[in-house]
């Protein structure tokens, strides 16, 4: 069985790209990064998620992008971009055989919808979070949290409080006490 882990920053997106270099800087740390070098991680998003990626930056370096959506999606420009129509169909593809041996991680990065159905799913090990200390008028919100999560720490993420153009923010590591290995 492989696990999920869910990557948010507390804050709209906006702010990232305004503000917060560092938390970009860890971001695609903590997304790409990979004991084999011969492997990469997935990456699964919503389509708006998607569609908010630059297209100078699509798509995400060195991680193979899972985009779920309703609609059909034209990604053949694209190397390691595959689109499904549910996380279902998303997970059926991890599980292939084949497939299997070209990932290490999968990480889930967005949107609401798609973090919600993860947290529900056998798969859900772990939770990234960024909390911005700072107040920001947002339009796109992180479902509640399950219960049954405890904190835990991981060597790879900062443990002091990050600061960067005068904004705190932390990192935090919440670990699912219901996950079956």
């Amino acid at each position: 069985m492989f696990k999920i882990l869910l990557y948010y920053m507390c804050c709209c997106s906006d702010m990232s790209s305004q503000y917060a270099r560092t938390e970009m800087d860890y971001f695609t740390r903590m997304t790409s990064k990979t004991k084999h070098q011969d492997k990469k991680n997935v990456v699964i998003m919503g389509r708006k998620t998607w569609d908010s990626i630059p297209k100078k930056f699509k798509p995400l370096n060195n991680r193979i992008n899972f985009i779920l959506s309703r609609s059909d999606l034209v990604l053949s420009e694209y190397k390691d971009v595959y689109s499904f129509k549910s996380l279902a169909d998303a997970i059926n593809k991890l599980n292939e055989h084949n497939f299997k041996n070209l990932y290490e991680n999968i990480w889930v990065i967005g949107g609401s919808h798609i973090y919600d159905e993860c947290m529900k799913s056998e798969y859900f090990y772990r939770l990234y979070l960024t909390r911005i200390h700072k107040a920001f008028e947002c339009d796109t919100f992180f479902p509640a949290l399950p219960e049954g999560l405890k904190e835990v720490s991981d060597e790879d993420v900062p443990k002091e409080v990050q600061n960067e153009k005068g904004i705190d923010f932390t990192y935090h590591v919440y670990e699912n006490v219901n996950f079956k290995d």
